[in-house]
């Protein structure tokens, strides 16, 4: 960044990390989207980024620091991934001084705490692209002034000052609509993508790279159990850019199935319904897609649903959350009806496509009985996978703020927040673990072994492709760990 008189040229040398997940058995590993968007801003500058993927990386991290002596170091973290950035920070600054910048959804929710750590400089809070900029920009201009010196007025961090009290700049408004069409597609030539798994590897056998993709971000509805890292907003790209993108991912990047990992796809039908036709117009219905995250079942019908199943989807997912129109309504704040579920799975299954539906175990305010709602409903709609989740109270979300007034948290520390093992990470009065997590256990059981799942499942190609994660996954569901 600076040639040998200590002048600064203008190009930045990026390191941009994902620290090692902990993850429960039978887990996807994607390649991080957040990072590869910082990438591609950071390259369109004329910066030089590396990436540094604990999940597949097989190079420490500190010779890859030495290798590529950069000038600035990147960090994602969510909440499972913080004691890791945090660790991974403290590496970075004892091989050389350059400033460590972290971001991600647990500091977003936590800022402060982060900002606190002596190894990292900056906080990036929420959505990152235009934040990531104009740190770039400053640091490239700053010479030999100190960097702290240079970031009170970006909008959008928090940073320990020169004097170590630690500062919060305002928020930075989320990016407009017409500009995510602005953005460059995602890095993925600086990714291993052979290493990671495909998007649904319970039910798939994908052979080449499985990509995601992002076609709007945010959600106008806050269910209580979501850490959405920025306002209650929704932002749709267009339907050009999003069928851009994807026509890329397939003739270029050589895509094999493609997620769409949108917290909210279907706010808009016709932009739904307009996306679906341009991609049947382009030919590129060949290469299935899938869901990665829940559709809003009161806005997927048949015509929404067929469209999709001719575009070349071939699976959606639901957030059901619950059986108990009680919890949906007064606890997780869903505003969402069982019987819309059920009109959404009866269409999806009409038109041919799969269903998985997610379920949480557990929320504040449960009782034995909602939860066996839960385990029937499930049940009665007989999605392809159901994921039963025990209720996690994730910084940022009103659910955390619930357990911390009229509960406890358990876990001993953010390490253990991952929701898909059978560990309670709360208690509430009337709402003791233990019951969480044998219902937790109950649920997979009555789920997985009717008669007419273990049929469906010794019938499935995948079953015995895949015959070694079938047996863990069985596993499982017997014995709940």
């Amino acid at each position: 960044m600076r040639d040998e008189k200590g002048t600064s040229v203008g190009i930045v040398r990026i390191l941009l990390i994902n620290p090692k997940t902990r993850l429960p058995i039978d887990t996807r590993i994607s390649p991080p989207l957040g990072l590869a968007y910082l990438a591609a801003v950071a390259e369109r500058r004329g910066d030089e980024v590396r990436i540094h993927d604990g999940d597949v990386e097989d190079t420490p991290l500190e010779e890859t620091v030495r290798q590529f002596a950069p000038d600035l170091v990147g960090i994602t973290a969510n909440t499972t991934q913080i004691t890791a950035a945090w660790r991974e920070a403290a590496q970075v600054k004892a091989l050389t001084q350059v400033p460590v910048i972290l971001g991600g959804p647990h500091p977003t929710s936590l800022p402060e705490e982060s900002a606190a750590q002596p190894f990292v400089d900056v906080v990036v809070r929420s959505e990152g692209e235009a934040t990531w900029l104009e740190l770039l920009s400053r640091f490239a201009a700053a010479g030999t002034d100190p960097f702290p010196a240079l970031l009170s007025s970006v909008l959008g961090i928090t940073y320990r000052n020169q004097d170590g009290t630690v500062v919060s700049t305002p928020n930075r408004p989320p990016i407009p609509a017409p500009e995510l069409d602005a953005l460059p597609f995602p890095a993925w030539h600086l990714f291993k993508l052979d290493r990671y798994t495909n998007l649904q590897p319970t039910v798939d056998r994908v052979n080449g790279p499985s990509l995601p993709i992002l076609t709007s971000r945010g959600c106008p509805y806050r269910c209580t159990y979501c850490s959405q890292i920025g306002p209650r907003l929704w932002r749709a790209r267009s339907a050009d850019s999003v069928v851009a993108e994807w026509r890329w991912l397939v003739r270029d990047q050589g895509a094999a199935e493609i997620g769409v990992l949108d917290d909210s796809f279907n706010i808009n039908r016709q932009r739904v319904l307009d996306i679906c036709q341009r991609l049947v117009d382009e030919g590129l219905t060949h290469v299935p897609w899938i869901m990665i995250n829940g559709i809003r079942a009161n806005l997927a019908d048949e015509e929404v649903l067929g469209a999709m199943k001719r575009a070349g989807c071939i699976r959606v997912a639901f957030g059901v959350e619950s059986g108990n129109q009680r919890i949906l309504d007064s606890v997780v704040d869903k505003h969402l009806t069982l019987d819309q579920v059920r009109r959404a799975f009866q269409a999806a299954r009409k038109v041919g496509i799969e269903t998985i539906g997610f379920f949480i175990i557990g929320m504040p305010g449960e009782t034995e009985e909602t939860m066996d709602d839960t385990i029937r409903f499930a049940c009665e709609l007989d999605p392809l996978v159901a994921n039963f989740s025990i209720a996690t109270p994730f910084p940022g979300t009103d659910m955390y703020e619930t357990v911390r007034a009229q509960g406890r948290i358990l876990a001993e520390s953010w390490d253990d927040f991952v929701f898909f093992e059978g560990k309670a990470r709360f208690e509430m009065p009337g709402l003791p673990a233990e019951l969480v997590e044998r219902k937790w256990q109950e649920a997979y059981r009555r789920f997985y072994l009717r008669p007419k799942r273990i049929a469906r499942t010794l019938t499935r190609k995948e079953t015995w492709l895949r015959l070694p994660r079938t047996v863990r996954m069985a596993w499982r569901t017997l014995v709940g760990s």
